[in-house]
């Protein structure tokens, strides 16, 4: 066995599962509602990594600056859900498929707009959060 899973708590490890399947039955849920076929735009996958990067920014400041001591809610909402739900893989499969379907540059810009449009919102998460966390500590007056 890896020795970092030896090392993990299995409470860990079952939360990451655990959270992992939670974001992979919303990733699906998305795909199912939002079809695509080869050599169209996959908005799902499209979507997914947009609203899941954002909510990655957001989950990574709540964590470090609001509550660093999540030690379960890290592995659960950050590895797990949100790691389940992220699409990287499918992202990648949906560039080949494009291309192969006579549908090049479709792939070229899923390829980039994905990834630009994933690191933005990322961005944009981290960057809104640490706002609100400036103006609710700015409005907490001193004792």
């Amino acid at each position: 066995m890896n020795p970092v899973l030896r090392a993990a708590p299995v409470s860990t490890l079952a939360s990451v599962a655990f959270g992992g399947a939670i974001g992979a039955l919303a990733r699906h849920g998305l795909a199912v509602a939002l079809p695509h076929e080869a050599g169209s735009f996959d908005t799902a996958t499209f979507l997914t990594n947009l609203v899941g990067s954002l909510l990655i920014g957001i989950f990574m400041v709540t964590i470090t600056e609001v509550a660093p001591r999540g030690e379960r809610l890290r592995p659960f909402l950050g590895i797990g859900v949100l790691g389940g739900f992220t699409t990287f893989s499918t992202y990648i499969v949906g560039i080949g498929r494009a291309a192969n379907a006579g549908a090049a540059l479709l792939a070229l810009v899923f390829a980039f707009a994905t990834m630009a449009a994933a690191l933005l919102a990322a961005a944009l998460g981290m960057y809104a959060t640490r706002r609100l966390l400036v103006r609710r500590r700015a409005g907490k007056a001193p004792e």
